[in-house]
């Protein structure tokens, strides 16, 4: 019974000094690392929307290049963002319900939010981070021969919109970076799935 309490508050103590250091990153991030060019920058660079003409083209490109193989790529890459968002938004979100910053009872007054509202909803995990991953590599592993050096481009993408979620003041550096391995996971299974069943993209397969 002692080392039960003595072990719960060790627990305590982790989670205690975890939540503290999250804080104190966020305030560095969201408030001492900026700059007015990463201001004018970050809301528009972390809007889903912004990413919309990206996704066009490349179904444009891989239905030219793929013709009918491509709409199963298609097919899998929504699943896999079906499969992140809905994790993210409404489980593990809804088990956890951790307040954003900009929406703490305390934090609040010291967020530098740059959006026109706080986002609705809660915190942990970032489902921008969790989709935009889980697509990264997605892309990343099925399409490694058609992009070649220029995949790793997808990795940077998604890293960087995943650090705009605590530059504007919306999301804690824990809730990307879990939201980031989430949708690590997803990505990586259903691009081994696909390459499994369907086949790797590649121009020799044409």
């Amino acid at each position: 019974m002692q080392s039960n309490i003595i072990l719960l508050d060790i627990l305590e103590k982790i989670f205690l000094w975890i939540d503290q250091a999250d804080t104190w990153l966020f305030l560095q991030i969201n408030s001492q690392w900026t700059n007015g060019w990463l201001d004018n920058i970050m809301p528009w660079w972390r809007d889903s929307n912004t990413w919309i003409p990206l996704y066009l083209f490349m179904i444009l490109f891989l239905t030219l290049n793929f013709k009918n193989k491509a709409w199963l790529w298609i097919l899998f890459a929504v699943i896999n963002v079906v499969l992140t968002d809905q994790t993210s938004s409404h489980l593990i979100k809804n088990f956890i319900q951790r307040p954003r910053p900009c929406a703490d009872e305390f934090l609040q007054f010291h967020v530098r939010l740059l959006l026109d509202h706080c986002s609705g909803g809660y915190s942990f995990t970032s489902s921008h981070a969790s989709n935009h991953f889980g697509f990264a590599l997605f892309v990343f592993i099925t399409l490694k021969d058609v992009l070649k050096q220029w995949k790793w481009l997808f990795i940077f993408w998604a890293a960087t919109i995943s650090y705009g979620q605590v530059y504007v003041g919306v999301h804690y550096p824990l809730d990307v970076l879990s939201g980031a391995l989430l949708g690590t996971f997803f990505g990586f299974m259903m691009g081994r799935i696909y390459n499994k069943y369907i086949g790797e993209l590649s121009y020799k397969t044409v």
